[in-house]
């Protein structure tokens, strides 16, 4: 597949030609769902939990005698029935959310999402990042004039792809809303699929196809 190079002016500096095996292959939503399920559920925090009868304090008397008082008989405050006892069948900690999935699964998943964006025009190859300064506007301006060559442009949110941590980048992006920095080697389907836009360097290609293609072969 042949795409456009782009400079960070917005500028056509050439063509390249993106790898099949990375961008052309047939895609299929149902893998691709399955991926993204696996990782929202690896993702996923334990936040809430109660304290059942065993974890609350107090109920080391019993409230009054078994019997002769015309009351219901109680062993404990801890109870469920009591204010400030136990919940019985409420959330804990010890819940699990994980789920397991292949990593030829997750590799083909990741292709396809690749795949997918590259049909959809929703790709930009840049040749190289080159920022004196990690100044925002500077970042701000190169991905609004890269946006500006999309036909019918709507707006969206951006990832930006690079071959390595590069800190100057990092800096001059990470007050952009909507914008976010991810290295080629730590590329995944669900942060593929959550930005519209992806802005790739043409080193990041490279990365990419020796990463998830070396263990591959077809």
């Amino acid at each position: 597949m042949k795409i456009s190079v782009y400079s960070q002016k917005g500028e056509e500096v050439g063509t390249t030609l993106l790898p099949k095996e990375l961008f052309d292959l047939e895609v299929d939503t149902d893998l691709i769902h399955q991926v993204v399920i696996y990782q929202l559920a690896n993702r996923r925090r334990i936040l809430a939990q109660t304290k059942d009868r065993s974890e609350v304090r107090g109920g080391g008397r019993k409230p009054w005698r078994q019997k002769g008082t015309g009351r219901a008989r109680h062993g404990s405050r801890r109870s469920p029935l009591w204010i400030g006892g136990g919940v019985t069948f409420g959330p804990t900690k010890e819940r699990v959310f994980k789920k397991k999935i292949n990593e030829k699964k997750k590799r083909k998943a990741l292709l396809m999402t690749l795949s997918a964006k590259a049909k959809n025009n929703l790709i930009f190859i840049i040749d190289r990042f080159n920022l004196e300064k990690p100044k925002t506007k500077v970042m701000a301006e190169i991905i609004e004039k890269l946006k500006s060559k999309i036909k019918n442009f709507e707006k969206g949110s951006s990832l930006i792809i690079l071959p390595q941590k590069e800190k100057k980048i990092i800096l001059a992006a990470r007050n952009l809303a909507g914008v976010a920095i991810i290295e080629a080697k730590n590329l995944n389907c669900l942060d593929l699929l959550t930005f519209k836009y992806l802005i790739i360097s043409k080193e990041a290609v490279k990365t990419i196809k020796e990463t998830f293609l070396k263990d591959n072969k077809q």
